[in-house]
């Protein structure tokens, strides 16, 4: 497929991956030198969110927000200590990949419970579409990039979900953060999948 020959647009995500990338690339040669694998980091960071999710379920929202807090930069690390060991294959793409999606949805599915318990069948709504979305704005970037497109644009990428999420689940709005990725997270979605279209009709329109 035919790509812009302009650089293509960043996310929010990419560019802290930037500002944070020699503090990961320090933190990442001291993890490598202790002999800890960088799968073990994406499964340590993977039970971690498994079980913030599960402390929400049970109500403690501020213990699992702060284990949330604690392990989502190890989404960073990770794919940091195996470039750095020259080991980055798509294969482990694709373990980074799958388990971030399970951290999310170990994280919604606690809010869910939580919810479901203690608040109203709107409430349990605004979960279920706020992990829609989430949900959704990974899966296009990571199809398009599959069939050869960019996508990396948007307004809620993973790390401003974390950035929305974490102080409404640890200072008491959540809700309002609930709202604001049910709906800015599923216009993102949207506005991918606008972007990799544009894409797909300029490239044919190339090939006529």
């Amino acid at each position: 497929m035919d790509r812009s020959a302009q650089d293509p647009p960043q996310t929010f995500t990419d560019f802290l991956r930037k500002v944070f990338k020699k503090f990961l690339d320090s933190l990442a040669i001291f993890l490598n030198r202790l002999g800890i694998k960088p799968n073990m980091v994406t499964w340590f960071g993977l039970l971690g969110n498994i079980v913030a999710g599960a402390l929400m379920a049970l109500g403690h929202l501020v213990w699992g927000g702060i284990v949330m807090m604690l392990v989502v930069p190890l989404d960073a690390l990770d794919g940091t200590m195996a470039r750095l060991l020259g080991e980055d294959s798509k294969y482990g793409s694709l373990v980074d990949s799958v388990t971030d999606r399970y951290s999310e949805i170990a994280i919604f599915t606690g809010l869910l419970i939580h919810l479901s318990i203690t608040g109203t069948t709107r409430d349990t709504l605004l979960v279920f579409f706020a992990m829609v979305g989430s949900i959704m704005v990974s899966y296009i970037r990571a199809k398009a990039e599959s069939l050869g497109f960019t996508s990396s644009i948007g307004l809620v990428s993973r790390a401003e979900r974390y950035l929305i999420l974490v102080p409404g689940i640890l200072f008491g709005f959540l809700k309002i953060s609930l709202w604001i990725l049910a709906i800015f997270g599923n216009l993102t979605a949207l506005q991918r999948f606008l972007y990799v279209r544009k894409q797909a009709i300029n490239a044919k329109n190339k090939k006529k």
